[in-house]
């Protein structure tokens, strides 16, 4: 058994080409061969801890992974996130691996599989990208969009101009140019790809706002109390894609939507649907789409292993 500290992650993750892998993990789950269980989650005062697990039948390992959401670590100088990865063999039940990320890996493939549906679902044209959330994946989810697409015209909304002002100078060292507003309308009038990333109860995008052609990916709301995409969005959306069907029935966009009477299950596309056959995702930039990412095992099994292999090679 062996122990990977986050400085051994921060070496060897930008040596793997982790989107494909994370793809691939996706497109296994919607096939049927990953067995994950339902999330097991514990709501405190201050913040939250989600455990997530599963494996891919065949392959060598199995994932249990503990992560957590403390949004008011920040203003006390801590991060918000954190968390482990715990790696075992399948035949065997051994511990194989502790990959002491705190957070690190959760927040990466998050990013990752915002890009993924970026890629699949974004108009073929994004003349701005609208960025909802100052936080670590706020940035994160641009800077793995660049590998996806091509646009570099950011606006970002926050709620204090303070973190919107080191938002703004940060993305622009990274080669963005970065407007701000604290006006979140503004997120969907001028943009045609936009990424949520906050984890706010009451939703930021409103229906008011929505224009043709626009694609959204929601990736904050990944409890059921959580909230960023006005459901009447979803309502109207031409192609609803949900990182895990069964998952989003409980939680997140969909599952409010549901909850609102404005959606159905029979509505909703898989991603690892969608990566398998494209033709089923976007087909025209005149259509308004939303991905709904809640964080699936699977994610979570493709990037463990593949930092436990790079960092044995």
């Amino acid at each position: 058994m062996e122990i990977i500290t986050l400085d051994q992650i921060k070496q060897v993750l930008p040596y793997i080409d982790i989107l494909p892998q994370i793809e691939e993990g996706f497109r296994e789950y919607s096939k049927g061969k990953v067995t994950v269980p339902p999330v097991g989650e514990m709501i405190l005062d201050k913040g939250e801890v989600h455990i997530k697990y599963g494996f891919v039948k065949g392959e060598e390992y199995y994932v249990i992974k503990i992560a957590s959401g403390f949004y008011g670590n920040p203003d006390l100088g801590l991060p918000s996130g954190n968390g482990l990865m715990l790696l075992f063999k399948q035949k065997t039940g051994e511990l194989v691996s502790i990959l002491l990320d705190e957070g690190y890996l959760t927040d990466i493939r998050t990013a990752v599989a915002g890009a993924i549906a970026a890629k699949y679902l974004a108009p073929s044209k994004v003349h701005k990208i609208g960025i909802a959330g100052t936080g670590t994946q706020g940035r994160l989810q641009l800077l793995y969009l660049k590998e996806v697409v091509n646009c570099r015209e950011i606006l970002v909304w926050g709620r204090k101009q303070e973190k919107l002002d080191a938002y703004k100078s940060d993305m622009e060292k990274e080669g963005f140019h970065v407007e701000t507003t604290l006006d979140s309308s503004e997120i969907l009038k001028q943009c045609n790809l936009v990424v949520t990333s906050t984890p706010s109860k009451t939703p930021v995008l409103s229906r008011k706002d929505l224009k043709q052609g626009i694609h959204i990916t929601a990736v904050g709301s990944d409890t059921p109390e959580k909230q960023e995409v006005d459901s009447l969005i979803l309502r109207d959306a031409d192609i609803v894609v949900a990182d895990s069907i069964e998952q989003c029935m409980v939680r997140g966009e969909i599952y409010k939507a549901i909850e609102a009477g404005v959606l159905k299950k029979e509505e909703l596309l898989e991603l690892g649907n969608v990566i398998a056959g494209p033709a089923r995702g976007r087909t025209s930039d005149q259509q308004i789409t939303i991905a709904d990412l809640t964080g699936v095992a699977v994610q979570d099994i493709s990037i463990a292993t593949a930092v436990h292999k790079a960092v044995n090679e």
